[in-house]
């Protein structure tokens, strides 16, 4: 294999696209425009139909068993989905995963609360006063607006108060906000943004494939010595650059916007190397569309049979859609990338673990299968 081939390929491809205002526009335009448009306005997420909770329990009052009383109260709300966890750190792991949405740390003075309230109702400073900490998963919007409300609403109804009187010995502390800014929308959706702005490739990739076929280059790349593999690293490598050029336009306008994530320089590199992984899969996705596709008027709408499920179903779209869309978007590529930069950003999980080395073996792994047919159906059809 000859580089110099590759590297006027390459070359070749960065000219065309800049001598092209509607890839220009895909490129540069797109991604600042759509970062203004829906940090500006968009609201936030939906509902979903369940939340798991972690609860670490200090409380070991055995007389009165108030934090089973507790737990009973949390489950019939049919909304909560209990995770009880020995101590205060392998809970705080998994929400830093994504994998609970809070945590309760019942104090160890609960139950004697609990007396305190049931033996003198009508005096509230006989009580002993007892505080509860939550902490919130703070990669989503909805469980940071839900989840304490239900709670507050579950302490009160465990003492048999009114949620007009709420008069109880109990306090709910939201720790996870107390120490940081509370979260904006803007920030719930920036790790979506950067997998959103990356899918348009499959547009481009096929609509570019389409036009070289119609205008001739292909038979003409192919009288060259250049290789199939030359000249398919070489277009690899060139919407990598491109997908890396969105990536920092999209991080530039999320900033100037506000968004301001708590993480080191090797998350950010690690951020931008996972969205340049993604492209590729999304360079397979444009090859089979460009296989079917006829002509680029067609490769345009066939590309939307890739595009729309990955924009719905794995972006900060998918967070307001039913638990069976949700489920669905475990299916594409882009689910894994939002996810694992929501726990990168915003919950502060650690490149290595367990959540974000699954969803980076997820990614590359999709990645190889959809670029690997991509090619070969490509080669296959239309040998160059």
């Amino acid at each position: 294999m000859e580089f110099q081939r590759v590297l006027a390929l390459i070359k070749r491809e960065m000219k065309k696209t800049v001598r092209e205002p509607a890839v220009l526009f895909m490129i540069f335009l797109f991604p600042i425009v759509f970062v203004f448009a829906f940090g500006a306005s968009f609201g936030g997420g939906g509902s979903q139909p369940s939340y798991s909770i972690g609860i670490v329990n200090l409380d070991q009052t055995n007389s009165v068993n108030a934090s089973k009383i507790f737990y009973i109260a949390l489950s019939n709300t049919k909304i909560l989905s209990l995770h009880v966890y020995t101590n205060n750190q392998s809970a705080q792991n998994d929400l830093s995963q994504g994998k609970v949405q809070a945590v309760i740390i019942i104090p160890n003075d609960f139950s004697k609360s609990l007396v305190s309230f049931e033996t003198v109702p009508n005096e509230p400073n006989k009580w002993i006063n007892s505080t509860l900490k939550l902490y919130l998963d703070k990669g989503s919007l909805v469980a940071t607006q839900a989840i304490p409300p239900i709670i507050q609403q579950v302490l009160t109804a465990i003492t048999g108060q009114t949620q007009q009187i709420p008069s109880n010995p109990f306090h709910l502390e939201t720790a996870s906000l107390v120490e940081v800014k509370t979260p904006s929308a803007l920030d719930f959706i920036a790790p979506g943004m950067f997998t959103f702005a990356s899918i348009f490739l499959i547009m481009m990739v096929s609509q570019s494939f389409t036009q070289d076929r119609e205008n001739g280059m292909m038979k003409r790349i192919r009288i060259t010595p250049t290789t199939p593999t030359e000249f398919m690293l070489s277009q690899a490598i060139s919407y990598m650059i491109i997908a890396l050029v969105q990536a920092a336009l999209v991080f530039i306008m999320v900033y100037i916007m506000g968004f301001r994530p708590a993480v080191g320089i090797p998350v950010y590199i690690f951020a931008f190397l996972l969205v340049l992984v993604f492209s590729l899969s999304n360079v397979g996705f444009g090859l089979i569309t460009a296989t079917i596709a006829k002509s680029s008027g067609a490769a345009t709408g066939l590309s939307f049979l890739f595009v729309l499920p990955q924009l719905f179903l794995g972006t900060f779209v998918g967070a307001s859609l039913s638990s069976a869309a949700q489920i669905v978007g475990k299916f594409v590529p882009s689910y894994y990338v939002t996810d694992a930069l929501t726990s990168l950003f915003l919950r502060g999980a650690a490149i290595t673990s367990p959540i974000i080395l699954l969803d980076v073996a997820t990614i590359s792994i999709s990645c190889i299968f959809i670029l690997a047919i991509g090619v070969i159906l490509y080669d296959k059809y239309f040998r160059i």
